[in-house]
């Protein structure tokens, strides 16, 4: 079996913690929380006090950074607002949109936690989503973690059912091969991302692994979060994951697993109950790949165009996500 090599910054890690575990007197981390927001005035307050209420006990937030950038609608004065009744949230703005991954960036210069929180402006945790997520930094061989997405979206339409299939499949194989998002945790070991990355989280996830790191999945940490409500806006943002995850592929040499076809169909077969159960799944499930294949080929389309996918559209089908309208 292979060695794994560390640098001598990790192995000084390792050995910090089994001096911790022998003592009893392993330490909580200090965290820094991130949420990068464009126009999101119907979800920051939500998403920012569900952070502010997260469990605390394996870590300590010590400061929550909002980017916003561009914003036109009330995401500033609503955030300024909060940031005066809690000082741990900072407000940084960026007067044009530059993209996420320039915001992302801002974001890794300022923030001084051991450990790095990402999470959409759009996307609520539940209470011990970062406790699930931080525990795991425990284990000093771990860089990087992530929690399952939960839509909000009904499953009584043909939309609702292709975006839960499209997470239940992520959930399915992420638990083989770690495929982290929407809501991620990693150490702080990184200082920037590609500038023009569209898919940012694969980009960290590639920075990690890069760095001798393993990462880990925890399908415990449940974030919820709201999918396309027309094939329009979910072939939007399918095309311009499956384009981001090509030029990952191509600049950072790292391949997502989801960007290989047979596992996804596999699973798609495995879990029949909820696939094909009946007539209407069936034709549903069918519809959802039909989408899916399509959104692929125009990603790959605009991949070999070089067309930038940094900068994208709001999807305004996957906002307005109220916590008092979650259900499981």
């Amino acid at each position: 079996m292979a060695t794994r090599v560390f640098s001598s910054r990790q192995a000084a890690q390792v050995e910090l913690y089994r001096k911790q575990t022998a003592s009893g007197s392993v330490p909580r981390f200090t965290c820094s929380v991130g949420i990068m927001a464009y126009n999101e005035e119907s979800n920051i307050a939500h998403t920012l006090l569900a952070v502010l209420t997260q469990q605390q006990y394996s870590f300590s937030i010590n400061e929550i950074i909002v980017v916003a950038s561009g914003c036109t609608d009330q995401t500033v004065p609503i955030v300024t607002a909060m940031a005066r009744r809690d000082r741990r949230i900072r407000l940084y703005t960026q007067q044009y949109r530059e993209g996420k991954a320039s915001a992302i960036n801002l974001f890794l210069q300022q923030a001084t936690g051991e450990i790095l929180i990402l999470l959409g402006a759009d996307v609520i945790p539940e209470p011990m989503a970062f406790e699930q997520l931080c525990a795991a930094f425990k284990n000093p061989y771990i860089g990087m973690t992530g929690g399952r997405p939960v839509p909000i979206n009904s499953k009584d339409t043909f939309m609702g059912h292709a975006v839960h299939l499209l997470w239940y499949l992520h959930d399915r194989l992420a638990r083989q091969e770690p495929k982290l998002g929407e809501a991620i945790a990693f150490r702080n070991v990184i200082t920037a991302i590609p500038a023009k990355s569209a898919v940012d989280e694969i980009s960290i996830q590639a920075f990690i692994s890069q760095l001798g790191y393993q990462l880990h999945y925890q399908p415990a940490c449940i974030v919820r979060n709201k999918g396309p409500l027309t094939i329009q806006d979910f072939l939007q943002q399918r095309r311009r994951i499956y384009a981001g995850h090509l030029q990952v592929q191509a600049s950072q040499g790292y391949a997502a697993s989801t960007l290989k076809v047979g596992p996804i169909l596999w699973q798609i077969l495995a879990c029949h109950a909820i696939t094909m159960r009946t007539p209407r799944q069936l034709i549903w499930t069918l519809g959802a790949i039909l989408l899916e294949g399509y959104a692929r080929l125009q990603g790959y389309y605009d991949y070999r165009r070089k067309k930038d996918q940094h900068i994208w559209q709001m999807i305004s089908s996957t906002k307005n996500l109220h916590a008092d309208r979650l259900t499981r």
